[in-house]
Formats: structure tokens, C-alpha cells, sequence
């Protein structure tokens, strides 16, 4: 099979398309045929060096695709030869075929075109982990949404508002924040010319903080937060390392929680995959959330994908059609 892997670590040019052996699957797992994979964030790390697969998981980039089952291991049950599925994976995404645990299978929801189900796992995963099944985002709470116009923000906005949430959210161009409204927020903020912290906390204060920017953010999002507050990092665009004011915190009664999707067990996926698959799917299929696909690439084209990441010009998701 074609795969995608980075012999050096380094830009978009050390993306490299090979020849591996077809992946068997194990006894309790799946081969793919892959149809399309998409980008993430952590690819892009990944790329440059700085974010390793887990032991054990292949060197090939992508953690999400979609496609028909190929094969399917002794213990498996419920699954068949030729189902179309989309799979959260620790990687090996970007690659015509993909092992990966059945517990990691989700189907394709009603009404989703197979090549765009690739777009679907990592955000709704994401999303629904670290905003409901952490945060426990009631109806009626305020979300705070930063880079509501990339894939997980374009999902959180979405799923957060059909579950009843006021949305706000922060992008940097009038065509982000334009395209934020369209999908649920009730008032998007130029972090380019607006203080996220005043306008939040003018509408009463977030109940709860989506970020991925990490060091850079944290202590105005503690600014930001509402009595009982929880502040959920799961990304480090703005740094790793950063000091906050812990009496602010407390006062507020808040929390920070940093996690990962990638970096979970098997079985604590297969457990959100389930989760999702019963609270989000039925919102996907009824059209109230839907993938936001900002652009699509051929696997010969995964350079010119990466590039596109990384300008940060683009909105929604980024598909590798293979």
C-alpha cells in the first residue's frame, strides 16, 4: 500500500509517500480500505518532530479516515467485510489501507458521503469528551469557543448550540467569524480587534472554555471563566509552559483540565466512540451538526495540504482523498 510517513522531521517538503506492507488486522480489529483520511493539528506536530505516535502505533500520519472494511479479525463481532465506517485512529490514516481496533469504528451517519465521514471522528470525539463527558455543558451555559472556524470549532459551535449552549467564539478574519454565526455562535470576536475577556465576561462569564492555544490564553481565560468555570486545554498553539494566578481560580471556583485524545487507551475510545455514536450521530444525520470541509487534496497532494495547515488561511477541515 501508499503511505504517508516523515523519514526527517521538518516542513511540508518532508512529507514522504512510500511503499508499506497491507496491514493484517488483529484479532479484535479491522483492516480498512481507506477512501479518505484528514488533517489535524497534531499531524503537523508530528511532522515537525515534536508529538511521537503512542508505542506500538505506526509511524504513518492521520488519526481519522473513512472507508469500507477490508478484513475483519477472529474476535470481532457486529462488523462485516464492505460496511462503510469511519475510524478514530492513534495513526495511519494517511495511507490507502489502516489496522485499527473495532472498538474505534463508528458508522458512517445517514446523509454523509463517505470521503466526508473522514472529517467527522477526531472533532466529534474531541468535542463530545472534553465538553460533555468532562465539562458536562448544560443547556443554557455559555461556551467559549477559540479558532471557532477550524474543524473542532466549527463542530463545537454546532453540537454546543443543538444541545441548547450560548456560543460565543474568537477568529481572526471577517470570513471566519461570518462563517461562525452562520453555524450557532451568538456573537463572534475578532481576537485581532476585540478583548475576548471583556466581551465574555460582559454576557456573564464562560461556563465553560474550549481552548487550543494553551500557555498564551491562560490566564485571560481564567479572566474569562463564570463561578464554576471549567477551562479545557487541548491544544498548545499559543506554548506549553505559562504561570496563571491560582487565587483567581479559586475564587472563581473553577477548574483547568488539559487532555488528549490520542494518548487514551483503546478501551477509553472505544468508550467515547460509543458516545458519540448514541449523542452526536442522530444530531449529524437530522443535519443539525454537519462536517465543515474547507478543502480537498489528493494523498500525492499532502505537501500542499500540510502548507494550506499551516498558512491557517483555511476554515473547517482539510480532506486527503486517497
Amino acid at each position: 500500500m501508499r503511505a504517508v510517513t516523515v523519514p526527517t522531521p521538518g516542513g511540508p517538503e518532508a512529507l514522504t509517500i512510500s511503499d508499506l506492507p497491507d496491514p493484517a488486522p488483529d484479532a479484535g480489529g479491522v483492516v480498512i480500505d481507506i477512501v479518505a483520511a484528514a488533517l489535524n493539528r497534531a499531524d503537523v506536530l508530528q511532522r515537525r518532530g515534536f508529538y511521537p505516535p503512542p508505542p506500538g502505533a505506526t509511524d504513518v500520519l492521520g488519526l481519522e479516515c473513512s472507508g469500507t472494511i477490508r478484513s475483519v479479525g477472529a474476535d470481532v463481532e457486529g462488523w462485516a467485510v464492505g460496511d462503510e465506517v469511519c475510524a478514530l485512529l492513534p495513526g495511519g490514516g494517511y495511507a490507502e489501507q489502516v489496522a485499527v481496533p473495532a472498538g474505534q469504528l463508528m458508522p458512517v451517519p445517514d446523509g454523509v458521503p463517505l470521503a466526508v465521514a473522514a472529517a467527522l471522528p477526531e472533532v466529534a470525539c474531541t468535542v463530545w469528551s472534553n465538553v460533555f463527558m468532562v465539562a458536562h455543558l448544560q443547556p443554557g451555559e455559555t461556551l467559549l469557543v477559540h479558532g471557532g472556524a477550524g474543524g473542532v470549532g466549527t463542530f463545537a459551535i454546532q453540537l454546543a448550540a443543538a444541545l441548547g449552549a450560548r456560543v460565543f467564539t474568537t477568529a481572526g478574519s471577517e470570513e471566519k467569524l461570518e462563517l461562525c454565526r452562520k453555524l450557532g455562535a451568538e456573537r463572534a470576536i475578532s481576537y485581532r480587534d476585540e478583548d475576548f475577556v471583556e466581551v465574555v465576561r460582559d454576557a456573564g462569564g464562560a461556563d465553560v472554555i474550549l481552548d487550543n492555544m494553551g500557555a498564551r490564553y491562560l490566564n485571560r481565560n481564567v479572566d474569562a471563566l463564570a463561578i464554576e468555570g471549567r477551562l479545557m486545554v487541548i491544544g498548545m498553539q499559543g506554548g506549553t509552559k505559562g504561570e496563571f494566578d491560582i487565587g483567581a481560580l479559586m475564587r472563581k471556583r473553577g477548574a483547568v483540565v488539559a487532555a488528549t485524545l490520542r494518548a487514551r487507551s483503546p478501551a477509553e475510545q472505544a468508550v467515547i466512540c460509543r458516545a458519540v455514536e448514541e449523542h452526536v450521530w442522530p444530531l449529524v444525520a437530522a443535519g443539525q451538526v454537519r462536517p465543515i470541509v474547507g478543502a480537498e487534496f489528493s494523498l500525492d497532494d499532502v505537501a500542499e495540504a500540510h502548507a494550506l495547515m499551516d498558512a491557517g488561511s483555511h476554515t473547517g477541515k482539510i480532506v486527503l482523498r486517497t
